[in-house]
């Protein structure tokens, strides 16, 4: 990392990922918590030889670059703490810490990584109940208790749901809910052993049912329990835990949701019931085709296996010991959310390339996929992926909150490019340097263009960008010039947005040049006596108001406004405003 790219991180203010240390002689002992409160978190750098200064608002005087004189020294004193035994465990490799100078200045870059959940928690000291801390973006602080604990649970590789749950007993499964999953199993399973038993044995053999062989005590698992219980009996035990599915495609402000599934007493909240009765709404409005293979229809497609992996996901990899949580699913008009406790315990590029899956309730994989839902492991993220691909939809988006402890997977059924014009527009508003009243008419327009293109059957970024250039290029003339503008700022930036940026600047100044073609004498045409009559009076570059250039033209107020909004709307005429104040200006 250069001393640039250092700045660039600095003057984006201390987040999550970032933590700066004055360090002027030694290394802080607070640096062994940031160290503990990455690993924990996402990771990150911690960066030595930078000062704060609270009392200034602007980052760049907030944040000052000092840098330390023993940089090579405090490098070593740190790598001969971490390696001792101010932490239990050190997660650096050599490269990891690094000096940086330019200039006669020097700083010590830690870099962080987050920790494998098989090494969670990192803790400071020998006590992890006392050492261990998490990030947010106030900064470091001491990890809660339930925190603790869920870091130690994520580290069996064996996931959580085969944990015997004492005293409760084969009393407290809801023959009902059981009986269901039995009828199901027995049609996909025809044949199988499993289909004699009775319900205690069926249970062992899903792993629902245990005994421990070395205490003897022995009962309904956590997977068992959760997916067939007795609602109760859940609500006894699980109080923490809630579960929510909510409609959201007709929303007012007067209605929150048109439809709702929660725990209402009309049902027992288990997880296979939950499943069983959110699933068929989730895909209700999905077209289904007519397709026969051999004699037996099938009418549903790959959108359809996608979603129903999403919900697996939810619950297998959900913590139900946390201290609270919801699992919570909102389907809306083009996008789904499923929210699950517990935070991610891979790294976000192992979960997207597949094939290693980790979940924290294996059992209840099983139990689903036995049943014909979910893929093998490790290949159902990827197969989500495929299939919003295969849509031409934006990339289904994983984001884990650290704070709240619980991860959401947002799935919009979105074309790509329609995100990247709504992401572009903003980037637009943001560089716009206009009047409130400017600002305030470009915003309808932009919005009412890519409303307008949302809604087409157009294909591509390509062509939705000169989609998007056409309506733009129609636009009065000193709203097209500040869009312009813009987009030399937005241009500057180098990501994904600036080559779209570049793209549409490329689009508008060829609609430019079209529109320039057109003759004069054609407009002309389509100008009446009236429209004439105020070209004529008006002078290229001066601004007039509508009641002197109705006094000019001797007619009143409204028809001569009315006049004008046609002189606008044909593209001869430019408004400044949207309000009483408004403004007119031939071009």
């Amino acid at each position: 990392m250069t001393m640039q790219e250092i700045k660039r991180l600095i003057y984006q203010g201390e987040k999550v990922d970032i933590e700066c240390k004055k360090a002027e002689n030694n290394v802080p002992k607070s640096v062994y918590e940031s160290y503990s409160a990455m690993a924990n978190t996402k990771g990150g750098y911690i960066i030595l030889g930078v000062r704060e200064d609270k009392t200034k608002k602007d980052v760049r005087e907030h944040f000052i670059i000092q840098g330390i004189e023993n940089a090579e020294k405090q490098k070593e004193d740190f790598w001969n703490t971490i390696n001792g035994n101010k932490v239990n465990v050190n997660i650096l490799k050599d490269d990891d810490v690094y000096v940086v100078e330019e200039g006669g200045i020097s700083l010590v870059v830690i870099h962080v990584p987050r920790a494998e959940f098989n090494m969670r928690p990192v803790y400071v000291g020998e006590n992890p109940y006392k050492g261990t801390f998490k990030r947010n973006h106030e900064g470091d602080y001491h990890a809660t208790l339930h925190e603790i604990r869920g870091m130690i649970r994520d580290q069996n590789p064996d996931g959580n749901d085969s944990m015997i749950l004492e005293y409760y007993t084969m009393d407290d499964i809801d023959k009902e809910t059981l009986r269901k999953y039995r009828q199901i199993f027995e049609i996909r399973n025809d044949g199988h052993v499993w289909n004699s038993l009775d319900d205690k044995s069926f249970l062992e053999k899903l792993g629902g049912y245990r005994r421990d062989r070395k205490t003897s005590v022995e009962g309904l698992t956590l997977a068992g329990f959760m997916m067939f219980g007795n609602g109760q009996a859940i609500r006894e035990e699980f109080s923490n835990i809630f579960m929510d599915y909510r409609n959201e495609t007709e929303v007012t402000v007067d209605v929150r949701w048109n439809d709702r599934i929660t725990y209402d007493g009309t049902w027992e909240n288990n997880l296979f019931n939950f499943f069983s009765k959110v699933t068929p709404k989730l895909t209700e409005d999905l077209p289904k085709p007519f397709k026969l293979e051999g004699i037996q229809r099938i009418d549903e497609t790959m959108i359809h296996k996608a979603i129903r992996e999403a919900f697996v996901n939810l619950i297998i990899h959900a913590d139900y010991l946390m201290d609270a949580g919801t699992l919570k699913i909102i389907k809306r008009n083009k996008s789904f959310e499923f929210t699950n406790p517990g935070i991610l315990k891979l790294p976000l590029e192992d979960i997207f390339r597949g094939g290693n899956s980790k979940p924290r309730n294996p059992h209840m994989q099983t139990m689903l996929r036995m049943v014909g839902f979910g893929d093998n492991a490790g290949s159902g993220f990827p197969t989500i992926l495929a299939t919003w691909e295969a849509e031409g939809w934006t990339q289904p988006e994983l984001v884990e909150n650290t704070s709240l402890n619980q991860v959401t997977l947002v799935l919009r059924m979105m074309p790509s490019w329609l995100i990247k014009l709504q992401e572009l527009e903003v980037q637009i508003v943001e560089k716009l340097d206009a009047s409130p009243e400017q600002l305030h008419a470009i915003k309808e327009n932009l919005e009412k263009a890519i409303g307008n293109i949302s809604i087409s059957k157009t294909e591509g970024v390509e062509i939705a960008i000169d989609t998007f250039a056409k309506s733009i290029s129609g636009m009065p003339k000193l709203q097209f010039e500040a869009i312009r503008k813009a987009l030399m700022d937005v241009e500057k930036q180098g990501n994904v947005i600036a080559a779209s940026a570049k793209l549409l600047a490329e689009k508008l100044a060829e609609k430019s040049a079209e529109s320039a073609e057109k003759s004069a004498e054609s407009i002309a045409n389509e100008l009446s006596k009236r429209q004439k009559q105020i070209l004529e009076y008006m002078e290229t570059g001066v601004l007039y108001s509508t009641e002197e250039i109705a006094i000019a033209i001797g007619l009143k107020g409204p028809r001569t406004r009315q006049l004008l909004n046609e002189l606008v709307a044909m593209g001869v005429v430019d408004c400044t405003a949207v309000t009483k104040n408004r403004r007119y200006i031939k071009r």
